[in-house]
């Protein structure tokens, strides 16, 4: 299993609505989410500010989330959330969601 943790900034003004769409995801979302070998999954927010976590474990990350990119259904919801968030100014090139390094862990 592998851990993940990102950050991305949200408008102010989108703060509703962003919490509105993931209070009830489309179960389609939710499915490709599983299909893609995720668990644990969770978006906090602080301020202005989106943190989220997961974890992974299947054995092709990088397979699983170009399954879960080619989705139709997740397509159409990226389409719907992204114009609510503001990628932070230091995220590496190609991200959306800037990857946050872990820094300690303990079981």
């Amino acid at each position: 299993m592998q851990r993940f943790a990102s950050v991305i900034g949200i408008r102010p003004e989108h703060r509703e609505e962003y919490e509105r769409l993931h209070a009830d995801v489309w179960p389609d979302v939710l499915d490709q989410i599983a299909k893609s070998n995720i668990r644990n999954y969770s978006i906090y927010r602080y301020g202005e500010l989106l943190f989220s976590y997961f974890e992974y474990v299947g054995d092709d990350f990088e397979g699983d989330m170009a399954k879960m990119a080619e989705d139709p259904t997740t397509q159409r919801w990226w389409d719907v959330c992204k114009p609510l968030q503001t990628p932070v100014s230091d995220r590496v090139d190609g991200e959306w969601w800037a990857a946050i390094p872990e820094v300690f862990h303990v079981d």
